[in-house]
């Protein structure tokens, strides 16, 4: 009787050790269903490619040109900061785009940043026209040349310095 209560205790330990697959519906409603994995497929899906990547680009690069013709140097720095961090996120999730985006992350960014620390306006308008370049180079490096980036015409944002 002991010999079975050892193997009684030794097998629930044991299945209470094992991963168990938790198919809670879970988020504000229960949204997100299914197993791990399911949930995990789920989340990726919702995060997209790199689409999702260049819509938030493009409104940091807006950001970013509308910073330096106010001459707010620390939120054009902010800008690049956060292009930087869209980029390595969305190269996470697409690493197919590292080859045509390695000129821009290894040059192009860290030369706005060295723009920016002068806080020269002419200097940051010259090199922003190269920023922009080396924008729609990448895009034609990807075969989507037909997204030309230009200077930004309007604000959107109500950020004012």
């Amino acid at each position: 009787m002991k010999k079975l209560g050892v193997i009684l205790l030794s097998s629930i330990l044991i299945y209470s050790c094992q991963p168990q697959e938790n198919t809670t519906a879970v988020g504000p409603e229960g949204w997100l269903e299914g197993n791990t994995e399911e949930k995990l497929d789920e989340v990726a899906h919702q995060l997209g490619g790199f689409s999702r990547t260049m819509v938030e680009v493009s409104y940091r690069y807006s950001e970013l040109y509308w910073a330096g013709m106010d001459e707010n140097w620390g939120y054009a720095d902010h800008q690049v900061e956060h292009i930087i961090e869209a980029m390595e996120d969305g190269l996470k999730r697409r690493p197919v785009r590292a080859e045509s985006s390695k000129t821009f992350m290894e040059e192009t960014l860290p030369m706005m940043e060295e723009i920016i620390k002068k806080e020269n306006k002419e200097e940051f308008i010259k090199g922003f026209q190269m920023f922009t370049s080396a924008c729609n180079a990448c895009h034609a490096k990807e075969g989507e040349s037909f997204i030309m980036i230009q200077t930004p015409e309007n604000r959107t944002s109500p950020v004012r310095f």
